[in-house]
């Protein structure tokens, strides 16, 4: 089922490739039928297009988690709050800042 969910999405994506929410629900489709490359490819593509699209920021940072990539969940999660703060989402920063108060202590990824 997920898989034609996939293709669907891809399908509305072709027609409107400017949607940023479309973009998004690409990438958590890939995430959840376990493609984390193509997951991560869409998340990268969609900061580049809409770096405002405020919640990319934890699930990039949790498949960044997921491989083990502790300093670049830690980069984008703190890039995250920054972005929160701009457009004034204080969920999404309580959200971020909780994310990587998990993740570990700052003096572990401030050099």
């Amino acid at each position: 089922m997920s898989q034609t969910r996939l293709q669907q999405l891809l399908a509305f994506w072709s027609d409107s490739p400017e949607d940023s929410f479309l973009l998004f629900a690409i990438a958590k489709e890939y995430e959840k039928l376990g493609q984390l490359e193509e997951a991560l490819s869409k998340y990268l593509e969609l900061k580049k297009i809409d770096p405002n699209y405020i919640g990319l920021y934890y699930h990039l940072g949790k498949l960044y988690e997921a491989r083990g990539a502790a300093q670049m969940a830690w980069d984008t999660y703190s890039e995250g709050i920054r972005v929160a703060r701009q457009v004034g989402d204080q969920h999404a920063l309580n959200e971020l800042a909780t994310a990587r108060l998990n993740l570990g202590d700052e003096e572990d990824f401030i050099p």
